[in-house]
């Protein structure tokens, strides 16, 4: 890698007073309201690389800007000289590759992790030879070119779509068109092996890129007390939790998604997997199913609740720490005496102790005494930065009731 002398670059610096020891500290972010905005800096082409300075002019790294972005600062390197090109992509995407090696023995995970992966803003789940990206931030949409290469080279893919769906592009001022960017579309659905189920990505037309590889953990907990259990999956879009019951040995799962799309895929998972004769779907808003399943006098020994994100912002935590406590409230009856409860959490604004205070209400509302049997969170290829909290985004509560 070779290094760009910093006179040839802009300079984003941080106001006087600003406190510059969180970006010292890895930190990854430095928010508008934290740096000088003058009209020079306001005229950088969002994805412009640049160094930061603190308010004494010391170099802190090297940035990404986009003057159109709450978040005005993205730090790629803490070396403020470093060449953003081939071989500094490779090396980042060969660290990430060489990690999930080592936790996995075939190729379906999340291979970048955005910022905990030293690429800021960027997703890449792995199916196989098929590699969904996610370029959420306006640096990674000027280099996406660079980034594609690197990913073919180093991880081998031969399919390579870009998905521009997600409230964060529109954050940052990006498109939502998504594209083939090496190889073509898959015609149809990957069969993904996890925890001994099979599940059907959608890379195609399914939500963000077709499969969710964080819950990998959760889903080998619910798997872990599912033998021989009557099992509702609520939210479960292809099949999620309520595969994984199956593979574990539960008597029936039921799963309920307000998309039939979502709930086809779920049933050629299960076709799969031979389990058809013990699963069964059920289409409709979740809380309307969850209110019609008690009033049939439903029961079930596991039920599970994975909901999105219902606070996927400060301004939205109350409405959404509300919505929580009401799944808990709808959900809790439905629970045999001393079955298992199990509630998720991928909103990053309700912290662990809220989402868990929200969830304890709805189950106590329903009349009924919790007992937290386990704490959740993302698989290992969802590695969290210590200083953003907003990584550490998914939380799942096991209670027996």
């Amino acid at each position: 890698m070779t290094a760009s002398p910093i006179s040839d670059r802009p300079v984003l610096r941080m106001r006087p007073k600003t406190d510059a020891r969180r970006i010292r500290h890895g930190f990854p972010w430095v928010y508008s309201n934290e740096v000088v905005l003058d009209r020079r800096t306001k005229g950088l082409a969002p994805g412009t690389l640049a160094v930061l300075e603190d308010a004494n002019r010391s170099p802190l790294g090297l940035v990404a800007v986009n003057p159109l972005s709450k978040i005005v600062g993205r730090v790629l390197d803490r070396d403020p000289a470093a060449s953003v090109d081939a071989d500094w992509m490779r090396a980042r995407i060969s660290g990430a590759l060489a990690l999930r090696e080592r936790l996995f023995d075939a190729p379906f995970y999340r291979l970048i992790h955005a910022e905990a992966d030293g690429l800021p803003g960027v997703i890449v789940d792995r199916f196989g030879d098929v590699a969904v990206i996610q370029p959420n931030a306006a640096w990674a949409e000027m280099y996406l070119d660079l980034i594609a290469a690197a990913l073919v080279e180093v991880a081998g893919v031969t399919h390579l779509i870009k998905n521009a769906s997600g409230r964060t592009r529109a954050l940052e001022g990006l498109d939502d068109q998504t594209a083939v960017l090496t190889g073509q579309m898959p015609d149809a659905p990957i069969p993904v092996p996890m925890n001994g189920a099979t599940y059907m990505a959608d890379v195609a037309g399914g939500q963000k890129t077709g499969l969710f590889f964080d819950q990998r953990p959760n889903h080998a907990f619910a798997q872990s007390v599912a033998s021989g259990a009557r099992m509702l999956d609520v939210f479960s879009h292809v099949g999620g939790f309520g595969l994984a019951a199956l593979a574990g040995g539960a008597a029936h799962a039921t799963c309920v998604d307000g998309s039939a799309a979502a709930l086809e895929l779920a049933g050629q998972g299960a076709s799969a997997m031979g389990v058809t004769d013990r699963f069964a779907t059920r289409q409709g808003d979740a809380f309307d199913v969850l209110s019609a399943l008690q009033e049939e006098g439903a029961q079930f020994d596991l039920v599970i609740c994975d909901p999105p994100a219902f606070a996927p912002s400060k301004q939205a935590l109350d409405a959404g720490l509300r919505a929580y406590e009401r799944v808990a409230r709808l959900a809790a009856p439905l629970v045999a005496e001393g079955g298992i409860l199990g509630l998720c959490s991928c909103s990053h604004a309700a912290d662990l102790a809220k989402f868990r205070a929200a969830s304890a209400r709805g189950i106590g509302r329903a009349g009924r005494s919790p007992a937290l049997l386990h704490t959740g969170f993302a698989g290992p290829d969802h590695p969290q930065l210590p200083q953003l909290a907003e990584s550490g985004y998914l939380k799942a509560l096991f209670f027996r009731l």
